[in-house]
């Protein structure tokens, strides 16, 4: 009855229309002002909200359950379990009556990836100011190649700290000072500054603060390697994830010009602090110092030579497109691209358990799951949306975003001709909450969408609830955030019906402390579907105020994606 209740409040929501474009539309008491340009009617209310029904916890857990399956191997990119799992997603899309949406006609849009697995040491020695220390391999450091190269060599290269190894003029920030760093391995933290909201993101963590960054960063600086140092809070989870995702074969984009590291490397704060030590420093006063704008780079006197035998794989792994033309004649050449990523480990370290198979369950079938709901909703209308729908289930979101950067490379509608990204990536296991969570919320106007069907269903929406993990720039909206595409990432709220207060916080730590990236991330019968399904519903009313609204979305003046997307729109107008 809930349900039936909050579908009829969220159709009439959307019948919002009778208003100029620049005028707000005249809502309920205790309904958000919208205006006309942000939302519009879909084709015919009573259908809408009887397609809705399409989205079920039935037809999401068929397909959770099978692409999470042993069978599929951990959908590991350019994997036996990888081609399976394409095959099976191109097969469900014919069958809810997609069109192919490659560029070639076909269901593939296919991309290279090269596998890089590096034969870790054992054992990793430091010298010093008379001292040595040697490292225990998974137990203290993680390395790997930065190189496509069948070797990885450093040799004789002293230690730097750089604090957090970030250059943002725009935060009048520079931890390199224009020190010569060349041929050098630079020791830094992980996160950004966080301590002022006015300075980067706050508490919120910002691209800067990402481990990719990281590296690319002191690679623009010559380096030949660099060592991030882990702790679970500037992480956002354990090191056990950092064993599992940085062992084993890892995939990137082929090559380019760009600069590159040899090395890439993590250690825990226990080892950085004794590597520290032995440069007579200490690394909490070092932090100190790194916390101001004034910091200059501090060599260690440390110098390291390591070498690793690299094998170099060249796979094949594809976005799985599928197209829904619009019914307008001239706004179909305009889209919404609903994305979720398909892959995730594949066969790796065994657990405790003997279990080498990492599932991916909640990470990302449950992803794929709703957005294939959403879309099999959509199918239902009588009539197709304004705009065109595409559905993108990328490949090789687990290595670096590498299929959303396939696509946003090579997309098939211009940057300036996407409306909005919609994203998924995990799901609401748990059951129904107050509240959900919008990574990204005062990005974009498409907030007021969200809010107000969000509010229609009885739900409050809350910024990122978790801001100091990056979830904005970790998943695959972060590819089109950057061609200036205005993107959405739902996440599961955390205050649930009928539960304790912290009980769903407690819910969603457990997940990242324990099954995040292992085996254990699988299916299985104490699922509550409930808040997946209003989470996919969310999606599907969104989608459509989307694809049929007068206007496409916009990012909020100031925002850090505006340039790209007014970029983006010029590029269209020529």
């Amino acid at each position: 009855m809930y349900q039936k209740r909050a579908l009829l409040i969220a159709s009439f929501a959307l019948v919002l229309g009778a208003c100029g474009k620049d005028e707000p539309a005249a809502v309920a008491d205790s309904t958000p002002e919208m205006t006309t340009s942000a939302v519009d009617a879909p084709a015919g209310n009573t259908a809408a909200e009887k397609a809705a029904q399409e989205i079920t916890g039935d037809f999401m857990r068929d397909i959770i359950v099978e692409i999470s399956d042993d069978s599929y191997e951990g959908r590991g990119p350019g994997s036996r379990g990888d081609v399976k799992t394409r095959k099976y997603l191109a097969r469900r899309m014919e069958e809810l009556g997609l069109k192919p949406g490659a560029a070639d006609g076909s269901w593939e849009q296919k991309f290279d990836l090269v596998g890089v697995n590096a034969t870790q040491p054992d054992a990793w020695t430091f010298s010093g100011h008379g001292k040595e220390l040697t490292l225990k391999q998974w137990d203290q450091f993680i390395v790997g190649s930065g190189v496509q190269a069948e070797r990885a060599v450093v040799k004789d290269a002293e230690l730097v700290f750089v604090g957090y190894g970030i250059q943002a003029p725009e935060y009048d920030w520079d931890d390199y000072k224009g020190a010569d760093l060349e041929g050098k391995i630079l020791v830094m933290m992980n996160n950004d500054p966080d301590w002022d909201p006015e300075l980067f993101g706050g508490e919120t963590r910002l691209w800067y603060g990402r481990w990719d960054y990281k590296y690319l960063s002191a690679a623009r600086q010559g380096a030949v390697g660099a060592i991030i140092i882990h702790t679970q809070p500037s992480a956002g989870y354990p090191f056990q994830v950092v064993q599992t995702s940085w062992t084993g074969e890892q995939f990137e984009l082929p090559a380019g010009d760009e600069p590159r590291n040899q090395i890439a490397a993590w250690v825990t704060e226990d080892s950085a602090r004794e590597l520290i030590d032995m440069a007579g420093l200490d690394l909490d006063e070092l932090r100190e110092a790194a916390y101001n704008r004034d910091f200059e780079p501090v060599p260690l006197g440390i110098t390291t030579s390591i070498e690793m035998d690299v094998n170099i794989n060249r796979v094949e792994s594809a976005n799985v497109l599928g197209l829904i033309e619009g019914s307008d004649p001239e706004l179909k050449d305009e889209v919404v691209i609903y994305t979720a990523h398909h892959d995730h480990l594949g066969i790796g370290t065994p657990n405790e358990d003997g279990d080498a198979i990492y599932n991916g369950a909640m990470d990302n079938a449950s992803g794929v799951a709703q957005v294939l709901a959403m879309v099999k909703a959509i199918q239902a209308l009588p009539e197709p949306p304004r705009r065109s729908i595409l559905v993108a289930l990328v490949g090789a979101e687990e290595q670096g975003l590498l299929g959303s950067k396939w696509y946003a490379a090579n997309p098939t509608f211009q940057p300036g001709k996407i409306a909005a990204n919609l994203n998924y990536d995990g799901g609401n296991i748990w059951g129904h909450t107050h509240d959900v969570t919008f990574v990204g919320l005062g990005k974009s106007n498409i907030d007021e969408i969200v809010t107000m069907i969000a509010k229609e269903q009885g739900r409050v929406v809350k910024p990122d609830q978790f801001a100091d993990r990056g979830y904005f720039y970790r998943s695959d909206q972060f590819s089109f955030a950057k061609i200036g595409v205005p993107a959405m990432y739902l996440d599961t709220g955390t205050s649930f019906v009928d539960r304790p207060p912290e009980w769903g916080k407690e819910q969603v730590d457990h997940y990242t402390d324990v099954n995040y990236h292992q085996p254990t991330d699988e299916y299985n019968d104490s699922w509550n579907f409930e808040g997946m399904v209003s989470d996919a519903l969310l999606g599907y009313w969104t989608g459509l105020a989307i694809a049929n609204a007068d206007e496409m979305p916009s990012w909020n003046p100031g925002d850090e994606f505006e340039a790209a997307r007014k970029k983006a729109l010029e590029e269209v107008q020529d």
